[in-house]
């Protein structure tokens, strides 16, 4: 019998619309695993069981040869609306009220033919890098004591775990890059407006992007292309780019330890062994960028905690929201993320992608994080996750991808990041790491 979990979104879809297996056989062996693993991983809120076994059967009577996710299983991060299900963004506070429209991605990715398996574990208000809260706890699959990250913290575990092969999720301060880098995945947060965002009250601010999880860069190219509605590129000659590697945390005082500075180093003589202009070169961080960051941060979580009743938000969310409240007019002004990108733009001027870790260290334990204080929380975040914040203040295209492993075996990773349009050549670079240096795609999860 041939298995389909653990294969890529790319081979289902090839197999379903050579009809060698049928959506719903596909989306039946994830189901099993899911049920078979999920209990240890904690990836989902809701599995649609039913729903999804229904769509895939309504899916095998259309016209399957032009689909490019045919029969494909999805898992859809808690804060997007699918038709039918409530979207509770990990909180109590919010309605347990059926969506009626899916959101504008997650119907792209149905239209292609992918089939919604169910909604993933994400932290109250999608706020933290751990993802825990009132609906479970999603961990690590490559090492179970430790969180998956946050914020898509559940949909990276998914994937990670093979109970689906690509994944939906976003990103604000860092939501796509810090799962993946910890769950050894490739992801891409693209540039401002590529892809529909609508995500919360007013995106963060328009900082937060909707982007794919996957386990290999072809299927994060085809899923990115189908969510920003653009033809995937050809295959290509790959063109020699002018690339800086930086290993310097953004945030001053934050640490970046050796596992994670030893991967972009070595990412980055592959890189010129391949022929790019390599070169050591720290971009200009301000030193204002901690509290510009902190600001934004929780002055987006302000405005989606507006209309949620604060006694039923956990502590921490009360806090970091009433910290953001004093910075919202500021923010919206948006006059600090202007002058980031005047001062990071000479640059990208010079650098075609900038290489760095893609965290400071590994993530913390595995443990219900939102019920501690919201400063031991704060302080948690920023210490293994210095390195994403930048891209979202700039609006920028930022992508981690699997380099290497940590002490634990646990996946370690790299941040590509580009200027506006630059989502072509992190996926061009992204791929040629991929073959210079591949990656165990899935967790070891035993029965």
């Amino acid at each position: 019998m041939t298995i389909w979990a653990g294969r890529t979104a790319t081979e289902i879809a090839a197999a379903v619309r050579e009809k060698r297996v049928t959506p719903r056989e596909v989306v039946a062996e994830h189901l099993a695993r899911i049920e078979q693993l999920d209990g240890r991983v904690g990836a989902f809120r809701t599995v649609r069981a039913e729903a999804a076994l229904a769509e895939a059967d309504e899916l095998a009577t259309r016209d399957l040869g032009r689909l490019p996710l045919a029969g494909v299983p999805v898992a859809v991060k808690d804060n997007l609306a699918v038709r039918g299900e409530s979207t509770r963004n990990g909180s109590a506070a919010t309605p347990d009220t059926p969506a009626d429209e899916d959101h504008v991605t997650v119907a792209r990715l149905r239209a292609a033919g992918a089939v919604v398996v169910g909604l993933t574990n994400v932290p109250e208000l999608c706020v933290f890098g751990t993802t825990d809260g009132v609906y479970g706890n999603a961990r690590n699959p490559w090492d179970l004591s430790r969180t998956a990250g946050g914020s898509s913290g559940g949909s990276a575990a998914a994937v990670a775990a093979g109970m689906v092969p690509i994944a939906l999720g976003n990103d604000g301060m860092g939501s796509l890059r810090i799962p993946a880098a910890n769950c050894g995945l490739v992801t891409l947060k693209p540039g401002h407006g590529v892809i529909p965002a609508g995500i919360g009250h007013g995106d963060w601010f328009g900082m937060s992007e909707n982007g794919p999880l996957a386990t290999t860069v072809e299927d994060a190219r085809l899923m990115f292309s189908l969510l920003a509605d653009i033809e995937p590129a050809p295959p290509t000659e790959p063109v020699t780019h002018r690339i800086a590697v930086s290993v310097r945390s953004p945030l001053a005082g934050v640490r970046v330890t050796r596992p994670y500075t030893n991967a972009a180093r070595e990412a980055a003589a592959l890189l010129a062994e391949a022929g790019h202009q390599v070169r050591s070169a720290n971009p200009p961080y301000p030193l204002w960028l901690s509290t510009t960051s902190l600001a934004h941060w929780t002055a987006g979580t302000a405005v989606d905690a507006e209309d949620l009743d604060p006694r039923r938000l956990t502590r921490r969310t009360r806090v970091h929201a009433a910290v953001g409240r004093r910075f919202v007019t500021g923010v919206r002004k948006g006059d600090r993320r202007d002058r980031l990108r005047a001062r990071l733009a000479p640059f990208f001027a010079e650098y075609d992608v900038l290489l760095t870790p893609a965290l400071a260290r590994r993530g913390p334990a595995s443990a219900d994080w939102h019920e501690r204080g919201w400063l031991r929380n704060l302080l948690a975040n920023t210490t293994y996750s210095p390195m994403t914040p930048p891209w979202n203040l700039t609006g920028w295209p930022a992508m981690s991808v699997p380099f290497g492993k940590l002490p634990s075996g646990a996946p370690c990773a790299v941040q590509l990041v580009g200027p506006p349009d630059s989502e072509a050549a992190l996926l061009e670079v992204a791929g040629q790491l991929e073959v210079l240096h591949p990656w165990r795609r899935t967790a070891p999860l035993g029965p």
